[in-house]
């Protein structure tokens, strides 16, 4: 089991018209999100013309992720969100655990591995 913090990076591009829908099916996955044991953070941000969100998520490690990727919020939630956005880019930080890896490259993530730092 890695004990590692794990960073999603998603950019989402909304589609026309679909701003309301998006912010909806967001709340709806914040709710669910903010249930799971080891989700740290689920950051949504909008662009200034509200077409463009980008979402942090922070996970404690890859039994979180693992968690969240089998969860509601992804599981009912991601694709009705893909039905108002595209997905523009998605990038994972740390070590997801291999599980979670084959999953998350089913969504096109790239995977950045740990190599150095340190985190407080």
């Amino acid at each position: 089991m890695a004990t590692t913090t794990v960073y999603f990076l998603v950019d989402l591009t909304i589609h026309e018209g679909k701003s309301d829908s998006f912010e909806s099916i967001a709340q709806e996955m914040i709710a669910s999100t903010q249930q799971e044991t080891g989700a740290l953070g689920y950051e949504w941000c909008l662009s200034a013309d509200r077409q463009r969100c980008r979402l942090i998520e922070t996970y404690a490690d890859s039994d979180a992720v693992l968690a969240h990727l089998t969860g509601a919020a992804v599981q009912q939630g991601v694709p009705k969100l893909l039905e108002t956005s595209s997905l523009s880019r998605f990038e994972v930080y740390g070590d997801p655990g291999p599980k979670a890896a084959a999953i998350l490259a089913g969504y096109g993530a790239e995977i950045f591995a740990p190599w150095g730092g340190f985190l407080r």
